[in-house]
């Protein structure tokens, strides 16, 4: 089945099973910017529309009703996914109402969403960068899922760490933050500056590796 169909069925699927202002903000809502995200990235990622549910309805902290562009709800994850453009979200924006939406993510959080959002521009002229970092957000539900060259968890979740760390790993990073002796983690260092996620930098005198760099054109195909 075609993007097309799939999508038409996912829509009235979610029509037929609602009623009032549920039904009636999916018929209004789920416009342009949500149906170019469905089909530049989520369609491609994803290959279906399963557990995704477009204009979720949460509550906020003030117990008002508020519609999500999408909520992803496999049974153990809370994924919220925010569709935002320039102007109504940053150009015609006033005080109360950008105060409000940091409140309404930070309770949302709270009650144990994870909150994405992404900017209409990158959904429409740039899909792969959506795609690249919804899949590294994926990746943190679905770690025991393997990949072509990462064969391990501790694997993946080095490569993490260099992105959050955001400089190169030294062995000691891997020893304080994933509890392994200092041998491991030069050896799995080592394994992955094979595999090509790494290039090993030498100290002064040239003669001792002292830190790993992650190659960035690989984090694509990382997680």
């Amino acid at each position: 089945m075609g993007f097309e169909a799939a999508h038409s069925d996912f829509i009235q699927n979610h029509i037929v099973q609602r009623t009032g202002e549920r039904r009636g903000r999916l018929e209004r809502g789920h416009r342009e910017a949500e149906i170019l995200f469905c089909r530049n990235v989520w369609w491609p990622l994803r290959g279906n529309f399963n557990d995704l549910h477009p204009e979720f309805e949460v509550l906020d902290w003030r117990g008002i009703s508020y519609f999500c562009d999408f909520a992803w709800l496999p049974g153990y994850v809370k994924l919220i996914i925010e569709i935002k453009g320039y102007g109504p979200h940053v150009r015609d924006m006033d005080r109360q109402k950008y105060c409000n939406e940091l409140n309404r993510e930070t309770f949302l959080s709270a009650m144990g969403y994870q909150v994405i959002s992404f900017a209409y521009d990158d959904v429409a002229q740039r899909p792969e960068l959506c795609m690249t970092l919804l899949r590294m957000v994926f990746s943190r539900y679905n770690s025991a899922a393997a990949t072509n060259d990462l064969e391990t968890i501790t694997e993946r979740e080095m490569i993490r760490l260099a992105i959050t760390l955001a400089r190169p790993l030294r062995p000691i990073d891997i020893v304080r933050q994933l509890d392994l002796n200092h041998r491991t983690a030069v050896k799995l260092l080592q394994t992955l500056c094979t595999k090509g996620y790494f290039t090993p930098i030498a100290g002064k005198e040239g003669r001792h590796i002292v830190r790993y760099e992650l190659n960035a054109g690989k984090i694509q195909r990382l997680l």
